[in-house]
């Protein structure tokens, strides 16, 4: 379809939204073409009324889909037949109607500080090459907050150890400064000596694979399940836990909710007070468990 090539253009060249970001909207759009394809013979997506979408949307709620990924559907949808009538391929938005389904909040899950500190202070990362990265990858992961796509990008020329700083490249492109701990730069030191030693010639990246490639996310993701199946029984064992877990501990501890939102380079500060929910449950907790009449 010539008017998706154009949209996901949009988003790449106007937009500079990340290849991941762009990957969902296609994903999206192209689920909702499929659906109108079964039920209209000669379907475009141009001349679709808000009764299909309604339709699809029903469809996708009785299919047992969570409200969160409907609405990021239906954001997809809005977005594009916003830049339709943008572009005047249409006269009326047949999004205008549509109203999102309600979301339940759902806290964030995260480790505990003492799995946390159990992970790092026992003898779980072996002194090879693998147990060296893996080390420095959950350290940088618990030890910044940064997300999965932003640590895969990092190269040696965004680290300064002497000042224990990272740069990162966020979503939309848009660069933060983190900083980091001694005990990290102590083990990016240690990466770096093996890293060296094996792989001189390597390319830029800093996290590389066993054979010298630049690391992907999917071994990325499976580095930190590992780990953290080694410390925790939380359903969740990924990159993003250890996100919530840093914002979260961070807060617990007296941080500043606007500064832990330029820490996770959140474009808004709503979408770090979630954090601040989390923390009153774990104060409500300690109280039940600590008051004599709780």
């Amino acid at each position: 379809m010539l008017n998706l090539e154009l949209f996901l253009n949009y988003l790449k060249y106007e937009k500079r939204y990340s290849t991941h970001t762009i990957t969902a909207y296609e994903n999206d759009l192209g689920q909702f073409a499929l659906f109108g394809k079964k039920l209209v013979e000669d379907f475009h997506v141009e001349e679709v009324d808000y009764h299909l979408i309604r339709e699809w949307i029903v469809s996708l709620m009785n299919s047992g889909t969570l409200a969160r990924s409907v609405n990021r559907k239906i954001s997809s949808l809005k977005s594009f037949y916003k830049f339709l009538q943008r572009e005047g391929v249409i006269s009326k938005n047949p999004t205008d109607r549509v109203i999102m389904p309600k979301m339940g909040k759902k806290l964030p899950e995260f480790v505990q500080e003492k799995e946390i500190n159990r992970l790092f202070d026992g003898h779980f990362f072996s002194d090879d090459f693998e147990g060296r990265r893996d080390k420095a990858v959950l350290s940088l992961f618990y030890g910044t907050g940064i997300r999965l796509s932003e640590l895969v990008d990092i190269r040696f020329s965004d680290l300064n150890l002497t000042e224990k700083i990272i740069k990162v490249n966020g979503k939309r492109n848009k660069e933060r400064l983190v900083p980091f701990p001694l005990e990290i730069a102590e083990v990016l030191k240690s990466y770096f000596e093996i890293r060296n030693e094996l792989f001189p010639d390597a390319q830029n990246f800093l996290f590389l694979t066993g054979s010298g490639d630049p690391a992907y996310t999917k071994l990325i993701y499976r580095i930190v399940k590992r780990q953290l199946s080694l410390v925790t029984t939380i359903d969740q064992k990924s990159p993003h836990i250890l996100r919530h877990s840093y914002a979260t501990h961070l807060l617990n501890r007296g941080a500043d909710l606007n500064a832990i939102k330029e820490l996770l380079g959140h474009a808004n500060l709503a979408a770090t007070q979630v954090y601040t929910h989390t923390s009153f449950e774990q104060l409500k907790k300690v109280y039940k468990q600590a008051h004599p009449r709780a």
